[in-house]
C-alpha cells in the first residue's frame, strides 16, 4: 500500500510545474497595482464596491463548480485569480468598514450614500476622481470574453477566463468582477460599483448601517445653527411673541437627503418652519390694490393633544403677471474649490443653473464669478438669451484649490452693482457646499459683511450642494442677512422646483423685512409655544425698529406659522396659576390674542403695519391639516416631549388625508419620508 502511495505522490509531483519566479512577480505587481487603484494611494479618489461581502465567495464557488476535473493549467489559473481577487475583495475591508453591531441591521438600504452622490449609471469617463477612464466597460455572461485583448497580461487573461474579473488592457487595473451565470442570495442586491469621494476623512455613522452602506464622508464637519426648541411660555409672564418670517426650504431637502441616505437627520438640520414652508399652499390671496400679501388666522384642534389648540397663521403673497416683471440681473457666484469635485456638487450645480436659463428673457443679464484659491470673473455680464456663452462658461468650470469665500463675495457684489439700474432686480446666487475654509469663515463675521451690503439693493440667495462638509450655519447666516432665501439642491428635481417652478418667488421680492408679533390674552390663553422659527426669534422691541432685518416674501410665496396654545382652565396646563394676578385682564374679550405684521415695500426705508384679532374660527382646510401633519413630523424627528403618544402612524394618516390635489407629488413624497423615518427610528 505504501508503494502505491509513493507512486501516486511521485506522479503528482511530476505533473506539478516548477515555480515561475517571473510570473509570480508579475502577478504580485498586478495585485499591488489593483490595490493602489482601489485604495487611492496614487489618486485622491477611491473606487469602492457596495456589493455584499459574500458576493465574491459565491463567484468563486461557482467557478470551482464548473471544473469537474482540475487540470494543471486550470488549477494554476484559478489560484492566480484567487490571489489577485483576494486582495481586491478582502484587503480594502480591513480598517474601512464601519464598526457596527452585526446583530443590528436596518431594514432600509439607501440607494445612494449622502457623500457619494448620483454616480451610479454615469459613464466612467465622466465620474470625478477617476483620472484615467478604464478602456473596457464591465460585461455580463458570455460578453466577458469580448473584454480580452491581444495585449492583455497573463494575469488579466486568467482573471477574465475565471469569471472573477478582468483588467484594463492598457493599464492592467482591475475594473470589474462578474462570474458568468452566477447568482446572489435572494435577499442581496446585485453587485454595483460606485465612485466614492475621499476628499476628507471618513467617520462612522451615528446610526447602525448594513453591509452595503458606505460611511458618510466626514459627517462630523457638517455645521448647523445651534438652537434649542422654543420653550413653553406662560402668558401672564410673557404675553408677546415676536419673530421674523422664513421662506427657506433647505432644511426639508437636507432631511430628505439624510433619510434617503439611510439615517435620521442631525437635530440641527430639523427646522420645522422650513419643513412646513417647503410646500405650496392655496391660502386666500390679497386684493389687487391692497397689501402685497394677505394674512389669515384660524384656531383649530391639536391632533396630538385634545386639550390644546393650534393658532394657524397663513400669509399668501400676490403673484404678479410675469410679463410685467422688472429686468433681472443675476450673478452666479460658484464655488469651484476642491471639495466641490463630487458629481452631486459641481456637476449637479451646472445642470441646475442651466435649467433656469429658459425662464430668462432678453432684458435679463447673467454674469459668472468663480472662487477657489482666488476669485475671478468667468463670464462678463451677458444677455440671458445668449445661452451658448453662458452654458460654455459653466461647462468650463472645474473644481480644485481651497475656498476664498470672502473674495468671491466681494467680486460678485462688485459685478452686481455694475449691472444694477433703477427699476431692476439684482441678485447674487451663491452656489456652494458651504465650505468657506479660507478668509472670512466665521458666520458672525460673514453676517456683518452681508448686512453692510444688503442696503445697496442687491439680494443674496444661497444654494447648497452635497453632504459631508455642508456648512448649513454659514449658509443660513448669508441668506438671512442678504435679503434672500436658502435652498439645498440634492437632486435635479429639487433644482426644477426651486429654480423653475418657483422662479418668480425665488427671485422677485414683493415684501422685505416681514415681522410677526402676537400678543396673547392671559384671560383666555394660559400657555403657548411657537413651533419652529428658533433661528428667527426677535426681541419685542425689534418689531417697531425698521433698522432690524427680517425675512422677505417673494412673488406668490406662502408662509405658515403655528402656535400651540393652552386655554385657561384646560387640564393640559403645565404651570401652576399665579397667586397674584395682574389687575388688568381682558376677561370680557372673546379674543385669544392679537396679530400684528410689519413689512417694507422693496426699496422702502419705512415699514407698514397690518393688524387683526385672533378669535376661534371654523374648521381646518386640507392645506391647514397638511401643514400641521408636517409640523408633527418635524417634532417627531426632534423627539418632542409635547407629542405624548402621538406618533408616526398618526402623522402619516393625517398627511394622507390632507394631500389634496398634490400636482407635483410633493405631499406624497413627504408621506414616504415619514414612513422611512418611522422605520429608521425603530
Amino acid at each position: 500500500m505504501s508503494d502505491d502511495l509513493d507512486d501516486l505522490k511521485a506522479a503528482m509531483d511530476a505533473a506539478t510545474p516548477a515555480p515561475d519566479p517571473a510570473q509570480k512577480v508579475a502577478h504580485l505587481a498586478l495585485a499591488q497595482k489593483n490595490f493602489e487603484h482601489l485604495q487611492g494611494s496614487k489618486d485622491d479618489k477611491r473606487l469602492t464596491s457596495v456589493a455584499p461581502r459574500w458576493g465574491a465567495f459565491t463567484g468563486v464557488a461557482k467557478m470551482f463548480s464548473n471544473f469537474s476535473v482540475f487540470s494543471t493549467k486550470g488549477a494554476l489559473s484559478a489560484t492566480t485569480a484567487l490571489a489577485a481577487v483576494g486582495l481586491f475583495v478582502f484587503v480594502p475591508q480591513w480598517g474601512q468598514s464601519p464598526e457596527v453591531d452585526p446583530s443590528v441591521r436596518p431594514s432600509v438600504r439607501p440607494s445612494v450614500s449622502p457623500s457619494a452622490g448620483p454616480s451610479v449609471g454615469l459613464p466612467q469617463a465622466q465620474v470625478p476622481g477617476l483620472k484615467e477612464a478604464p478602456a473596457v466597460a464591465p460585461k455580463l455572461g458570455s460578453e466577458m470574453a469580448e473584454t480580452e485583448s491581444d495585449n492583455a497580461s497573463p494575469a488579466a487573461e486568467s482573471l477574465a477566463q475565471s469569471g472573477l474579473g478582468f483588467a484594463d488592457a492598457d493599464t492592467g487595473a482591475l475594473v470589474g468582477r462578474v462570474q458568468p451565470g452566477a447568482s446572489l442570495p435572494a435577499q442581496a442586491p446585485a453587485p454595483e460599483v460606485r465612485i466614492q469621494s475621499s476628499e476628507a476623512p471618513r467617520t462612522r455613522l451615528a446610526q447602525p448601517v448594513n453591509d452595503w452602506v458606505q460611511p458618510t464622508e466626514a459627517a462630523d464637519t457638517e455645521a448647523y445653527p445651534e438652537s434649542e426648541p422654543n420653550p413653553l411660555k406662560i402668558t401672564t409672564e410673557t404675553p408677546v411673541s415676536t419673530f421674523s418670517i422664513d421662506v427657506d426650504t433647505a432644511a426639508y431637502a437636507i432631511i430628505r437627503s439624510s433619510l434617503m441616505g439611510g439615517y435620521l437627520p442631525p437635530e440641527g438640520a430639523v427646522r420645522i418652519e422650513e419643513m412646513i414652508n417647503y410646500f405650496p399652499y392655496d391660502y386666500t390671496a390679497p386684493n389687487a390694490d391692497g397689501h402685497p400679501f394677505r394674512p389669515t388666522v384660524n384656531v383649530i384642534a391639536t391632533p396630538w393633544n385634545p386639550n390644546t389648540q393650534l393658532v394657524h397663521i397663513a400669509i399668501q403673497g400676490r403673484n404678479p403677471v410675469i410679463e410685467n416683471r422688472p429686468p433681472l440681473n443675476l450673478v452666479f457666484l460658484i464655488d469651484t474649490s476642491g471639495s466641490m469635485q463630487s458629481a452631486n456638487k459641481l456637476e449637479l450645480l451646472k445642470q441646475s443653473l442651466a435649467l433656469m436659463l429658459p425662464k430668462l428673457n432678453d432684458q435679463d443679464q447673467v454674469a459668472i464669478v468663480a472662487y477657489a484659491g482666488s476669485a475671478g470673473q468667468v463670464l462678463a455680464p451677458t444677455k440671458a438669451t445668449d445661452r451658448t456663452a453662458i452654458l460654455g462658461a459653466l461647462n468650463n468650470l472645474s473644481a480644485g484649490g481651497s475656498t476664498a469665500g470672502k473674495q468671491g463675495l466681494q467680486q460678485a457684489y462688485s459685478v452686481a452693482e455694475s449691472m444694477n439700474e433703477e427699476g431692476e432686480v439684482t441678485r447674487v446666487i451663491l452656489a456652494t457646499d458651504g465650505d468657506f475654509n479660507v478668509g472670512l469663515s466665521d458666520p458672525e463675521a460673514l453676517k456683518k459683511y452681508i448686512a453692510n451690503k444688503r442696503d445697496s439693493g442687491t439680494y443674496l440667495s444661497v444654494m447648497g450642494f452635497g453632504r459631508g462638509n455642508l456648512d448649513d450655519a454659514t449658509m443660513q447666516a448669508l441668506a438671512q442677512n442678504g435679503n434672500g432665501q436658502a435652498a439645498y439642491i440634492d437632486t435635479l428635481s429639487e433644482a426644477q422646483k426651486v429654480l423653475v417652478d418657483q422662479f418668480t418667488g425665488a427671485l422677485f421680492p414683493i415684501a422685505n423685512d416681514v415681522k410677526i408679533q402676537v400678543e396673547f390674552n392671559p384671560a383666555t390663553i394660559a400657555e403657548y409655544r411657537l413651533i419652529g422659527y428658533e433661528t428667527r426669534i426677535l426681541r419685542r422691541e425689534d418689531f417697531n425698529n425698521d433698522k432690524v432685518d427680517a425675512g422677505d416674501i417673494g412673488a406668490g410665496h406662502s408662509v405658515t406659522a403655528l402656535y400651540e396654545v393652552t386655554p385657561v382652565g384646560s387640564p393640559a396646563q403645565l404651570s401652576d396659576p399665579l397667586r397674584y394676578q395682574p389687575a388688568e385682564v381682558a376677561a370680557e374679550s372673546d379674543e385669544l390674542g392679537f396679530l400684528k405684521l410689519r413689512y417694507k415695500q422693496p426699496g422702502a426705508a419705512e415699514s407698514q403695519l397690518i393688524e387683526l384679532p385672533i378669535r376661534a374660527q371654523g374648521e381646518a382646510s386640507a392645506d391647514m391639516r397638511f401643514s400641521v401633519a408636517i409640523a408633527g413630523f418635524g417634532q417627531l424627528l426632534l423627539d418632542s416631549p409635547y407629542l405624548g403618544d402621538w406618533g408616526y402612524d398618526q402623522a402619516i394618516t393625517l398627511a394622507n388625508a390632507a394631500k389634496g390635489d398634490d400636482a407635483f407629488g410633493y405631499r406624497a413624497e413627504a408621506v414616504r419620508l415619514m414612513r422611512l423615518a418611522q422605520s429608521l427610528s425603530q
